[in-house]
Formats: structure tokens, C-alpha cells, sequence
């Protein structure tokens, strides 16, 4: 049995799973996030030993998917989703307190993983995903292989400038294409659509502008509503500029959308896929690269964690 972690923005998933079977965990774990390194190697020890309470079995291994860069020897270096974790040693750390063998991946580069082995790009030699959630993050596999750079750090994808002019982003940079195609990022758009008189159904439902979420839109959108589907489908365009722009460079077969607002369905993926060709350069003159829907949802990330860990072991 291996334990697999996904820490996001928001909130903490653990699982508890056997490789031969991934996607039907054994046991499954959540938490909120805290941006605390002391509190969340604290937390996560407890959730493996509840995992390992819930099987009634001890882990053989502990596998860490988290948003931010992360380096060769584990060590999370900086996140701008989970304010305050900086140069956070997790996997000496957890190793030290779980008494596991732990390894730790971008939450991205662990969810790229499931996919590739047991869920939408099963058969891809060439795949990319982009991890739609608080922040974007995008994972790439390679002839078959998870890339990963020179320290660790490749996919770091959403913090790539689709927008010189554009806003101000928590890191600092101008127009990042995480500051569009992201939860944060669509609630953005919604209030901005409100604020116009343009969305007044998603101000009735939020209560005030201020309070507008994109979960809020998704919502209207599966109830049809035309403003809700009007500001999705100008979400979808800055998602499929950043899509656009891994075709360019990467060139992929096939683009994995992922992340909580994969949960949005098929009005959000036919949007990017729309989008995408009408923005990758030479479309015509090209095989048409698949943009489909993650198969294995927001359990994707500790999954290829989980599997990543037992690879490792």
C-alpha cells in the first residue's frame, strides 16, 4: 500500500492506494491547507497514520504532490498559492516523522503521471496538462517520460505571460497566464462581468459583486444561464492562449485539462478545444491535437504521487 498526497491552495487530499489498481483508493483522507511548515508535516503525518488506521495495513511508501517549485531532493523552494511555505525541506521532514520513504513531485508533474498511466492519455507518447485549480499548473510527459528540467522545475507554466500590460499577479509579475485561466482567476472575470451590469444573476446568487466565486459560475452555467456562458467561454479563450502556446512549443498530441474546474464538464473543454485551434499557429497544416477532459478528477494529483512514490521504492 502507498500513501499519495495532493496539496493545493485550498485544502490537502491523501489516498491510500495499490499501483496495480490506483484509481479505486483504498482510503481517502482531506484537510484544509495550512501554511505553516511545522502544521503541515504535522498534518500529513497524522493523515498517513489515519490512511494506515482506515486499511489497517502500514504504508510502504509516502508520495507528495504540492503547488510550487520543487527540487530534485525535495525540497519545496517557493509556492504562491500557500503564502509562507518557502525553502520547506518535506521530504527530510515527513521521512523523519513518518518513518516512510517519501518522495515529492509538483502536485502538477504527479497529476500529469496519473493521467498518462491509467487515465486520458493512457496511449500518448506526447502529452501536456494543464491543472486548472486555485493557481495553473502544467505537467508534461515525454516519449513516455515525466519531464521534469534541470532543477525540478519544469511545467511552471501558468506563470508564462500571455499579457505584458496586464495585472499585477501575487508574484509580481504583469499578466500571467495563471492571473486568466484559473479558479481565482474565473471568479475574477465574473466579478468583473458584474461590475458592468452584465451578470446580474451571479450577484442575486453571490449576494453582492464582491462575493461573486467561480463557483458561482459554474453553477449558472450548468443552468444554461447566457451571461454565465458568455463569461466561461472568455475564461476559455485566455485558457486555450496559454494551451495555444504549449502547442507551439511542445507540440503535443494530446492536452489534458485538469483541476477542480475540470469539474465545470464539456461546456469548459469544448471552449478551450474551440479556442486552441482557432489560436495554434498553422492549424490547418497540422494534426489537430486532442484537448480532452482529465479522467481521474481531483484525485489525479495524489494518485501520481502515490505511483510515483512506489516507482521511487
Amino acid at each position: 500500500m502507498f500513501c499519495g498526497f495532493d496539496i493545493g491552495g485550498t485544502k490537502v487530499l491523501a489516498l491510500a492506494v495499490r499501483p496495480e489498481d490506483p484509481t479505486t483508493p483504498l482510503a481517502v483522507r482531506r484537510t484544509a491547507t495550512i501554511a505553516d511548515g511545522d502544521a503541515l508535516i504535522n498534518t500529513m503525518t497524522e493523515m498517513i497514520a489515519g490512511l494506515e488506521a482506515d486499511c489497517n495495513e502500514a504504508c510502504s511508501a509516502v508520495g507528495v504532490g504540492i503547488a510550487g517549485l520543487v527540487d530534485a531532493t525535495g525540497v519545496l523552494k517557493y509556492s504562491p498559492n500557500i503564502d509562507g511555505l518557502l525553502d520547506l525541506d518535506i521530504r527530510r521532514r515527513l521521512r523523519a516523522e513518518s518513518r516512510r520513504p517519501v518522495m515529492v513531485e509538483n502536485e502538477a508533474n504527479a497529476a500529469a503521471w496519473a493521467e498518462s498511466q491509467h487515465g486520458a492519455g493512457r496511449g500518448a507518447r506526447h502529452m501536456a496538462l494543464a491543472a486548472l485549480g486555485t493557481g495553473l499548473g502544467t505537467g508534461f510527459v515525454f516519449d513516455g517520460q515525466l519531464y521534469r528540467g534541470w532543477n525540478g522545475f519544469a511545467g511552471e507554466s501558468g506563470h508564462t505571460t500571455i499579457e505584458l500590460s496586464g495585472p499585477e499577479h501575487v508574484t509580481g509579475a504583469s499578466g500571467p497566464w495563471e492571473y486568466y485561466a484559473s479558479g481565482t482567476g474565473l471568479g475574477r472575470l465574473a466579478r468583473q462581468a458584474a461590475a458592468r451590469g452584465d451578470f446580474d444573476r451571479a450577484t442575486a446568487e453571490a449576494g453582492s459583486v464582491s462575493a461573486i466565486r467561480g463557483e458561482h459560475v459554474h453553477e449558472l452555467v450548468v443552468a444554461g444561464d447566457p451571461d454565465a456562458l458568455a463569461v466561461l467561454d472568455e475564461f476559455c479563450y485566455y485558457t486555450a492562449v496559454g494551451v495555444a502556446n504549449l502547442v507551439h512549443v511542445l507540440d503535443p498530441e494530446m492536452v489534458v485539462i485538469a483541476g477542480g474546474l475540470v469539474e465545470i464538464g464539456e461546456p469548459l473543454v469544448r471552449g478551450v478545444d474551440d479556442w486552441t485551434h482557432r489560436l495554434v499557429f498553422g492549424a490547418r497544416h497540422r494534426r489537430r491535437v486532442q484537448v480532452v477532459p482529465a479522467q481521474l478528477g481531483s484525485q489525479a494529483g495524489a494518485i501520481g504521487a502515490a505511483l510515483l512514490a512506489a516507482q521511487a521504492v
